[in-house]
Parts: structure tokens; sequence; C-alpha cells
């Protein structure tokens, strides 16, 4: 993700993670700002005066061959967070959530 690219406000992906290793791996993703599980399949992170919300859906796996990957659809909703709030968030965060792989 380069230096000026736009971070829209909503915005889906899909991630490849079990639901239980998305949960493990959230507090480290967020760094150091709050965050909060408020429902099932639901997070909220405190970004200065705003917010990101993330709800998630667990996906079939997907296949290739005789490898399974998991999957979970996941949307983010920034609240009150500013562009360049966003994209910094978002390096680290996409960073800190990358799979293997080159």
């Amino acid at each position: 993700m380069g230096e000026a690219t736009e971070i829209p406000a909503f915005f889906e992906r899909e991630q490849g993670f079990t639901e239980a290793e998305w949960l493990r791996c959230l507090p480290g993703a967020v760094r150091d700002h709050a965050l909060a599980l408020p429902a099932p399949r639901r997070a909220v992170v405190s970004i200065g005066a705003g917010t990101m919300e993330l709800g998630w859906t667990a996906l079939s796996p997907r296949r290739i061959a005789l490898i399974s990957m998991p999957r979970l659809a996941v949307r983010y909703r920034f609240d009150g967070v500013e562009a360049q709030a966003r994209r910094e968030f978002m390096r680290y965060f996409d960073l800190y959530t990358q799979r293997g792989g080159g």
C-alpha cells in the first residue's frame, strides 16, 4: 500500500483466517488503539476521536487441490477518522495481518 493510497471510509475484504485466529490477531493488529468486542463477529477500534468498526462472516474454505485455506469476509467502516489517519492505521494493520507468501 503506497503513501498516496486512498483508504475509503467503508470497504470489504476477504481475509485468510479462521475466526479464532482473527480474534487472536486483532489486539496486535490495532496496536495501541483501544479495542472492544461488543458482540459476536464485531469489533470497534478507537482511532483518535473516531472509530473503525469491523464485522466479519465465515466463508467456506478456499480449496486448491488438497490444500484448504480458511476465509472470512470482513467489513471495515471508519467513522470520524480522517484520510491520513486511515492510511496510517491500515498500513500497520495490513502488515500485521499479512499471511505467508511473497
